[in-house]
């Protein structure tokens, strides 16, 4: 954790996600970013989220760890060189606000514990990332399943528009995108974050006031 530098998110790269939210579906990568004070790790630990703002919302991603800084051309297994799962939670009801009012949104997806990812696992290709599932279970009921062949924007595209606009080192990461099935956690939820069928990471919840 003490070694990322960016987070960077891709948000509506799955299209069910984007139509499930009714949002258009976006024709080019469309990222934000949230601080590092929003990371925090999924070991099983009880995670504070905020339960005063409207309800907070799971979004489960897969997460890239960037090896070192991007070049033209380069192969993806020389840039990328871990991945993990994650979370996006997301202040639902003020990202519905500041919508409304065209404000950025990073009031709604920067607060402390925001951020959720699991240990990193070594990158092996696309290909291989390809193959797996994976998934989000709330109390033991799978509530997301995912693939990246699913994402409107695959992995090369998302780290090579990343690093175009606005660069990409070593200790930057990035979540690709959630998939359909995003909704909100509840005080005393058990979250499990799964890859194929392995349990990469899981943590409680705690809503605070």
């Amino acid at each position: 954790m003490e070694t990322i530098r960016n987070i960077y998110c891709v948000g509506r790269n799955y299209r069910l996600h984007a139509e499930e939210l009714g949002n258009a579906v976006p024709t080019m990568p469309f990222l934000f970013g949230k601080p590092t004070h929003s990371l925090v790790e999924a070991n099983g630990q009880e995670v504070n989220l905020p339960g005063n703002r409207g309800e907070v919302h799971h979004e489960a991603e897969l997460v890239l760890h960037i090896a070192r800084s991007y070049e033209q051309g380069m192969r993806m297994e020389d840039v990328i060189d871990q991945i993990a799962l994650g979370i996006d939670f997301t202040l639902r009801d003020v990202q519905s606000d500041l919508k409304k009012k065209s404000h950025p949104w990073l009031r709604a997806k920067g607060f402390p514990n925001a951020a959720l990812l699991t240990k990193f696992r070594p990158f092996e290709s696309v290909e291989a990332c390809a193959a797996q599932n994976f998934s989000l279970r709330k109390n033991g009921e799978t509530v997301q399943d995912g693939n990246i062949q699913d994402m409107l924007f695959d992995i090369p595209t998302i780290v090579v528009f990343t690093a175009e606009h606005f660069g990409l080192g070593k200790g930057d990461v990035i979540y690709t995108g959630t998939p359909a099935g995003v909704g909100p956690v509840a005080d005393g939820d058990s979250l499990e974050l799964v890859y194929g069928e392995e349990v990469w990471g899981n943590c409680t919840i705690k809503l605070r006031s």
